[in-house]
């Protein structure tokens, strides 16, 4: 069975940096102890990078939210050193907006890939990072569009929101669209 973990924006200004906040801090121990069981357990374990440019105050999302964040080959665009020794040989997606398209390409090709060798494809696709009102609840929803069939579980007590209302909301909103949430 194909079990893909992404983890997704654990970057440094979403932990620690311009948009950090203290439950994204709080998960971070939670997250680590995730992705090395979805090491032992042999998941294939993605990460996605929110990723912008130099012009970031001249995009919508930058007008709409005028904190550089983010921004490429910076400090705070980094993945947290603590997760950094898990991305050593492992794909890195950098994405420019909330959800990601290359993310739901990849997994497509995955799927297909498997499929084409007799395998039963992806399975199920868990997600743990931040913000879960945004890129966690954002990608979830790619994925299931990119494939409708697969288990999409989102773990809960591996996520941080904005705030501790705008993740419980998140949450709420995903169960309808079939998304597993995991407390």
């Amino acid at each position: 069975m194909a079990e893909i973990l992404v983890v997704v924006d654990m970057q440094n200004d979403f932990v620690t940096g311009a948009l950090g906040t203290p439950e994204a801090l709080e998960i971070v121990p939670r997250v680590a102890a995730r992705i090395a069981d979805g090491v032992r357990r042999g998941e294939q374990i993605l990460f996605t990078r929110d990723t912008h440019g130099a012009d970031y105050a001249a995009t919508q999302e930058g007008r709409r939210l005028p904190v550089p964040h983010c921004i490429r080959d910076t400090e705070g665009w980094e993945i947290i050193p603590q997760l950094r020794p898990g991305t050593a040989g492992r794909t890195v997606l950098d994405k420019p907006t909330f959800g990601s398209r290359l993310l739901g390409e990849h997994l497509l090709a995955l799927d297909k890939e498997l499929r084409r060798r007799g395998q039963p494809g992806v399975e199920r696709v868990t997600l743990i990072g931040v913000c879960t009102d945004i890129c966690v609840l954002s990608n979830a929803l790619l994925i299931k569009a990119f494939l409708p069939e697969a288990e999409i579980v989102v773990e809960a007590s591996c996520c941080a929101g904005v705030t501790p209302e705008a993740h419980r909301t998140a949450l709420a909103a995903m169960l309808p669209c079939q998304i597993t949430v995991l407390e």
